[in-house]
């Protein structure tokens, strides 16, 4: 059976400032976070995941949790909201510890105010943020002859950062779907991948909808291949039901991650 969240060994809080901030489409902006602690972290797959701390609007310091295991939140929640920082997790897209450096990618959810949004959309050099490694989820099987990958625009970044690592003699399908066109971006994928956009363009059209369909749909990899879904939380689920149900694909193939669900706010 693949584990659901592989963990590091150990793991420490880390503090490091905005560096650069792009946007890359209407849609996303990427943020440099840089700094002599990145060192302190194991990037230990394409889909490495941090918790991202960062200031809410107003806060001019960042005020970090002082232990680095999970009593982390109740240290956290117990903080006035005057000083606590906002939380959010997010994937890292690339590192590059030569350069003390690591690139967050954010889905910035069109025209959304949300605290991680606006937070992409000001972040300037010199500004102050933190992560906390809390794992990864991708786990290419040795047996595997191809591989599937499907998300929505939250997982854009990780399925990116692990085409970035898929060699080219793996077979491989990916499925992702983006807010409007204007997101859709020009990869060059490995040579045996093959990248399908959907758009939705349309705001009452749940997320993950076109990518499941298109997946229902889909010629899969041959042979026996592993599956990767993260996004919204139906997508994730209802692929995996699908390739279980419809498809004969084995459950230990298959690797799901609900990154948030439709109508649900995050607490902090």
């Amino acid at each position: 059976m693949i584990p659901k969240v592989h963990l590091p060994e150990s793991r420490t809080m880390i503090t490091l400032e905005v560096r650069r901030r792009v946007f890359l489409t209407p849609g996303f902006a990427s943020v440099t976070l840089g700094g002599p602690a990145v060192r302190d972290l194991t990037v230990a797959g394409g889909d490495q995941a941090v918790r991202l701390f960062f200031p809410r609007e107003g806060q001019t310091a960042l005020r970090m949790p002082t232990v680095s295991n999970d009593a982390w939140i109740a240290q956290l929640l117990l903080l006035p909201k005057s000083v606590r920082p906002w939380v959010r997790n997010l994937t890292i897209r690339r590192a590059r510890p030569a350069d003390d450096e690591i690139d967050i990618e954010f889905a910035l959810h069109g025209g959304s105010d949300s605290p991680m949004s606006s937070w992409a959309r000001r972040a300037e050099p010199g500004d102050p943020a933190g992560i906390f490694d809390i794992g990864t989820t991708y786990r290419l099987p040795e047996h595997a002859e191809g591989q599937l990958l499907v998300g929505d625009e939250t997982a854009l970044p990780a399925i990116l950062s692990i085409l970035d690592g898929t060699p080219p003699s793996l077979a491989t399908e990916v499925y992702l779907e983006v807010a409007t066109a204007a997101d859709i971006r020009s990869v060059e994928p490995p040579a045996g991948a093959r990248i399908h956009w959907f758009a939705r363009d349309d705001e009452e059209l749940r997320p993950g909808t076109l990518a499941l369909d298109a997946v229902r749909r889909a010629s899969l990899p041959p042979g026996r291949f592993y599956t990767w879904v993260a996004g919204e939380s139906r997508l994730a689920t209802s692929v995996r039901r699908h390739l279980v149900n419809d498809r004969g694909v084995r459950r230990q193939d298959i690797s799901f991650v609900g990154y948030w669900r439709l109508g649900r706010s995050i607490p902090g």
